[in-house]
């Protein structure tokens, strides 16, 4: 049968769908992983923390929807990554879901009692729940653009060979602060869209500036490494756009600064890192003199350009070999067929426009700052 969109048409638009995911669930469930890392920080009473609590209380089970989406469309469009890197960052991602599942445990359980070291063991969950997520993310992302070590063997069944600690390499130890300060701006800047007037907006002020301006910083030099040390990959080989999925057939080579060829192939690429940096900068100056919709509008606008600088500096590569670069898996030969991708593409047109508007009312319908009084109340977190 023949489709109306072609195979290589149909690959990049996964390509950028998956980035849409993961853009999604950046600035949504990113803002309460931010909200979370600065809690102990930002309110310094039981009614400061009740108050930080209840600004993301209400909504933040249902951010997890991109994740779990983010996961199914690699499962489904490309199974080749998910085949190596849900088993290569098995006992990374455990220690994300361990981290994850205090998140539910704590909402539920902080205030159930009285006590202050109850509560307070609590608050401190909430924390390890926001900064580890948060900090292995960032992580990953760096070990993903230094190329991972796995390889095919001639049943194109895959290898790994690095462990828990090899990830926690200085590069990738880099970007994962930059992930770190990124989305604790984000979440600063919604607790002061959030909150109501006194001093845990204050505080989240303050800490907010200071982390955009590490998130430029940390960017910037993450960038420099990146177009000077960090080894990049390109295809040296013809590209079959249309072939069978089959990662054992091109060559690969690796050099320092390969990663930054696309902003010189592209220019219009290079909107994606000024993004993130002027995206940065406006949240830290109007955090600062408290104008909350341009600090959140900033925020976002720098996650956006902050994930989206990782996705195009790698086209057409999604997941790098450092074991045998020729073993890289690319969006020409790492996706599930023509027909999987067209007949999946149909579900996400439908379902993805629901999800938006399911989130868009939610926001509507619970859109408001949050008083002392209600966070205070019989019935909030």
């Amino acid at each position: 049968m023949e489709l109306p969109l072609d195979y290589p048409t149909l690959r990049v638009i996964w390509w950028g769908l998956l980035g849409v995911l993961l853009i999604g669930f950046a600035l949504t469930d990113g803002y309460d992983l931010g909200v979370a890392t600065l809690l102990p920080f930002v309110a310094k009473t039981d009614a400061e923390r009740r108050l930080v609590i209840n600004t993301i209380g209400p909504m933040w089970e249902g951010h997890q929807v991109w994740l779990i989406l983010g996961g199914g469309a690699i499962f489904a469009a490309w199974p080749y990554v998910y085949a190596v890197s849900f088993s290569g960052f098995y006992l990374a991602m455990f220690v994300v879901l361990s981290a994850l599942i205090l998140r539910p445990v704590g909402f539920k359980y902080r205030s159930k009692r009285e006590s202050t070291a109850w509560r307070s063991s609590w608050d401190w969950a909430l924390f390890i729940g926001g900064f580890v997520p948060a900090l292995i993310f960032g992580v990953a992302v760096g070990n993903v653009l230094r190329g991972v070590p796995f390889d095919f063997d001639s049943m194109l069944r895959a290898t790994y060979e690095g462990g828990l600690f090899g990830l926690l390499n200085p590069f990738a130890l880099l970007v994962g602060l930059v992930s770190v300060a990124m989305l604790v701006m984000h979440g600063a800047s919604w607790i002061v869209v959030k909150a109501e007037k006194g001093p845990v907006r204050d505080r989240a002020a303050r800490f907010g500036s200071i982390a955009a301006m590490l998130t430029i910083g940390l960017f910037v030099i993450a960038g420099i490494w990146t177009a000077t040390l960090l080894p990049g990959y390109t295809i040296t080989t013809d590209v079959l756009l249309d072939g069978p999925s089959n990662p054992m057939r091109k060559a690969v080579s690796v050099e320092a600064g390969a990663w930054v060829n696309n902003f010189v192939r592209y220019p219009w690429m290079v909107l994606a890192p000024l993004m993130a940096v002027a995206g940065a900068f406006l949240a830290a100056v109007s955090l600062g003199k408290k104008r909350n919709a341009a600090s959140l509008a900033g925020s976002a606008m720098s996650v956006f350009g902050v994930v989206a600088t990782a996705g195009v500096s790698m086209f057409p590569f999604i997941l790098p070999s450092s074991l045998n670069p020729d073993a890289s898996l690319t969006v020409w030969d790492s996706s599930s067929s023509h027909g999987t991708l067209f007949f999946m593409l149909i579900m996400t047109v439908i379902f993805v426009p629901l999800i938006l508007l399911y989130t868009g009312w939610v926001f509507k319908v619970l859109w408001g700052r949050v008083t002392s009084e209600q966070a205070t109340s019989p019935g909030s977190y």
